[in-house]
């Protein structure tokens, strides 16, 4: 899918949603990242800054193959890496809320309108 640019994140968010439109990406997403924090945590609370590596490690180490692997494109977080980042915890708060249905419907009517 071609890069696409956006004027608010209020605009990017369902684009966001939509690339990650497959179930196992989102919990790709949401088991890479909370693994990540939860590595980084323990280091700032051992003493071990090195260990705040994880999160981008991990996090980043886990979810771009599933994009590449299971979605078929590109992160999202290659041509808007700050929405990227709001919109990956705003995906996870509501994944960690029950709401992952929620997501698949936004992703799929804005994959129904923008193919």
């Amino acid at each position: 899918m071609a890069e696409r640019s956006f004027d608010s994140y209020e605009e990017f968010w369902p684009y966001y949603v939509a690339m990650h439109s497959r179930a196992a990406t989102r919990w790709v997403h949401l088991t890479g990242t909370l693994t990540g924090l939860a590595i980084s945590a323990y280091g700032l609370v051992r003493g071990r800054p090195r260990y705040l590596a994880a999160l981008p490690l991990i996090g980043y180490g886990t979810a771009w193959p599933a994009h590449f692997l299971l979605e078929k494109n590109n992160p999202a977080t290659f041509g808007h890496p700050a929405w990227s980042l709001r919109g990956d915890a705003q995906m996870i708060r509501m994944m960690l809320a029950g709401r992952d249905a929620e997501l698949a419907e936004i992703a799929g009517k804005w994959l129904a309108e923008n193919r």
